[in-house]
This record gives C-alpha cells, structure tokens and sequence, in this order.
C-alpha cells in the first residue's frame, strides 16, 4: 500500500512540473514499453479495476470520455461513451479461459468439512495418500447408523487419532447404507469407495501377479512395504520392507471390533473395499511385520480406515 501511494504521489508531482514519464510496475526490473505511460507487467497477478455497482456507476458525475468499471450488478464491464452520454458494455464471452484443472498428486480438499488430503497417482489410477477422517465421532461401543450424519470411530475415542490416522467406519456407514460396488458412499465428490477389482489392479501394478491378487490372506512379495509409509514415526517396529514407494503412505490406525473395543494402533491397519461376498465385505490389510498385502472379508460391523479413489 505504501508503495502504491509513492507511486501516485510521483505521478501527481511529475504532471504538476509538466514533467512527461513513463512508469513501470514489475518484478523483472523491466523499463516500460515506448508506447505506454503506464505498464504492468506479472506472471501471477491481474490489474482489478474499480467494482460498483450499477446505480454507483450512474451517479458518477461528469465522467470522463473512456472511463472504464466493472459492473457487480450483472458482473459486465462498462466503458463510458461521451459523444452518446451514456455507459456501453464491453462485449465479455466471446472466448473463454478456463484455469488449470485439479491433477493427480495435487492436495484434495473435501469441500463438505474443508480438510485437506494428499493423493498419489499409482499406475491409472488416483488414491488418497491418507485416510478419510469424515464425520461425528460416536464412541466405539456404539454402532454407526443410518441418520443422515455421517459418524467415525477414533480409536480410543480420541479425536487426535482421527487426525493423524483418519476415521475409523463399520462397512454400511462408508457405503452410505447402499450396496452398489463403487458407489461414492462417504468419498468426496468425484471420488469413490474402491471395488476389491480396483485394489487387485493397484496392487498387480506394484507387482503382483493375477494368482496372487486373487488368493486371500498375505500376497505378493514386496506390495505392502510399497504402501506403507517408511520408518517407526508411526509403525512399531521393524515396519518390515517398508519403503512408501508407491507414495500411497499407510499408516497403521489400528480397528474397531463390533462391541466397542479397540486394536492394534502403530501395529495393523485394515482398509474396507465396497465388494461384498455373502454377508461380509472386503478389504486388505497392512502390518508392521509384513512386506506383504493381505486380503480377506471380514463382518461389515467391525471399523476400518478407509480411503477413496477417483472417479
């Protein structure tokens, strides 16, 4: 602002002495193009004219010829006209720009609670590079139930756990009480709960085989140390194979058993699939002894972590 006020205050004294100068305002150290008395240049901001509104705009007295605002009744500039006295639209739509669309790899923002989340591109396809921390947390000897509010469980009923290990839900809630594979459930928009097909394809990319996606229990050689995150900061130890090189980063938040108790936080952590087999669900599992990926279905009242894919 001080700086905006040096610059008029050098303008007015300069036009009072008759002195003719041209002024630059840049980054780069640039002089002013020859043909400009005034010259901006930035590759990161825009010049903001005047905002007002139309009934502001028309009460300008005796504007000069050119005079140039924005109309925030219809959101349309406006150039005055003096030869026909009166305000003209400048034509706006006749091309369009559009900004950068999200990518991969950028920070995810669930607009319904403004929390933010790291993704990661792993072959085709785009993961959440933490685990959904969405909801009310009820206590865990509780079940979550069909209410219209999304509810977690943080284990030990400690919301600082759902902050560093993201929520804990039994298998209806995250579905939103549907039973379509692949359905958004609680994901944010554009994103969706992934079938145990998308969780074999993510894991073949990382190195499994067909046989092994297939097969239940622990699978494959290295995938899970491919997915959970690097060192004890949060896993026990030793984090066996661990190496986060797939940047999908597991933490291990631990379960919530039907009936209230909770296990294996800094040990163990489960993650729900939206694929149901018979009354079960299922889902795959991380361990601090394990390089492996484990697979199974589990009763869909027990509290899993969970995190999204996108659309």
């Amino acid at each position: 602002m001080k700086n905006i006020k040096l610059l008029f205050l050098l303008i007015a004294m300069l036009q009072s002495y008759g002195i003719f100068a041209q002024v630059s305002i840049n980054t780069d150290g640039t002089t002013p193009d020859a043909s400009a008395i005034l010259d901006l240049k930035s590759t990161e901001k825009g010049m903001l004219i005047p905002r007002m509104s139309q009934t502001e705009i028309v009460n300008i007295l005796n504007p000069a010829n050119g005079l140039m605002v924005f109309n925030t009744t219809n959101n349309r500039l406006y150039l005055f006209d003096s030869s026909a006295n009166e305000w003209k639209e400048i034509a706006i739509g006749t091309g369009t720009l559009t900004p950068v669309s999200w990518q991969c790899g950028d920070t995810l923002v669930d607009t319904r609670d403004g929390k933010s989340y790291a993704t990661v591109q792993i072959g085709t396809q785009c993961w959440m590079a933490e685990s959904l921390n969405i909801g009310t947390m009820i206590n865990g000897n509780s079940n979550q139930t069909d209410n219209g509010v999304i509810e977690k469980f943080c284990y030990n009923n400690d919301t600082a756990n759902c902050a560093t290990y993201g929520g804990l839900y039994q298998w209806n809630e995250i579905m939103n009480y549907g039973t379509t594979e692949g359905a958004q459930g609680i994901c944010p928009t554009g994103w969706h709960i992934p079938t145990d097909a998308e969780w074999k394809t993510m894991e073949m990319y990382l190195g499994m085989s067909q046989a092994q996606a297939d097969s239940t229990e622990w699978r494959g050689t290295d995938e899970g140390g491919k997915l959970k995150e690097a060192g004890t900061a949060h896993w026990i130890s030793p984090n066996t194979g661990a190496t986060n090189s797939s940047g999908f980063t597991g933490l291990p938040g631990g379960y919530n058993y039907p009936g209230g108790q909770f296990s294996d936080i800094t040990h163990h952590v489960d993650f729900w699939t939206s694929t149901e087999t018979g009354t079960n669900a299922w889902y795959r599992k991380l361990n601090y002894g394990y390089a492996t990926v484990g697979r199974n279905n589990n009763n869909e009242n027990y509290g899993f972590s969970l995190r999204c894919v996108r659309d």
